[in-house]
């Protein structure tokens, strides 16, 4: 029993509640042909952002209170250079979790939300960004904190982006057909790969656009209020 004191409840409770938004949220997506044309595409992106927010709102401020759980495998935090490595790779997961390719206004259900076949900007290094950017995240969030709890959490997080990258292919595949298996030739899941093969070419002009301002304007934010954060969700017992 001593063996596996470390293994709180906590673990398998990160797990289960990414299992329900994973659920929900990849479950949504699947249901946004038949939906939209039952309620409309407006509708569907409200009841989506509904269900999915809070879930995911419920996921961060658990992981937050509970990132120091299990055993300890590493403490690098002291180590010259490392804090500023994690914010770093945490500022360029931004970057690939919320490329600009994106349509704010459609997200927002201000304009009508369409599925789009996108080949441009973000696309051109890697297909699938949200994918790519969680990675990233985890790699410096798990370096920074060294615990089981947020290697766990890791885990869980990057299997479900893993299926996210056939989940939507293979939607996009149903919706798109030919015009898809075309732009998925052109394009690769491995960043940069279709860039050093010749598939694709890099056009840094596609990337000045307002849409990574406000990334980079919310990864400051971030930093600033990163404490605040903290204080704040260490506050609910959950």
């Amino acid at each position: 029993m001593m063996l596996i004191s470390w293994l709180t409840p906590s673990h398998f409770v990160i797990l289960g509640l990414q299992l329900v938004f994973a659920i929900a949220h990849s479950g949504g997506a699947a249901l946004r042909p038949w939906a939209e044309k039952l309620i409309g595409p407006r509708l569907y992106r409200i009841l989506f952002a509904l269900v999915s927010l809070p879930l995911a709102v419920i996921l961060i401020i658990y992981f937050f209170n509970h990132r120091y759980d299990g055993l300890q495998l590493w403490q690098v935090q002291d180590v010259v250079g490392i804090q500023i490595l994690v914010w770093v790779l945490s500022a360029i997961s931004f970057l690939f979790l919320y490329p600009a390719t994106f349509n704010l206004l459609e997200i927002a259900a201000i304009q009508k939300p369409q599925v789009h076949l996108y080949e441009t900007g973000i696309i051109r290094i890697t297909r699938h960004p949200q994918m790519v950017g969680q990675i990233i995240w985890c790699v410096a969030h798990t370096l920074w904190l060294g615990t089981t709890f947020t290697l766990v959490t890791s885990i869980g997080l990057v299997l479900h982006h893993l299926f996210g990258v056939w989940h939507g292919d293979r939607r996009l595949a149903q919706r798109y057909g030919e015009a898809f298996e075309s732009v998925k030739q052109r394009t690769s899941i491995i960043p940069f790969a279709a860039i050093i093969d010749g598939r694709q070419s890099l056009k840094l002009s596609e990337f000045l656009r307002p849409a990574y301002l406000g990334v980079a304007i919310f990864v400051c934010l971030l930093w600033w209020s990163h404490p605040l954060l903290l204080s704040a969700t260490s506050k609910l017992t959950w």
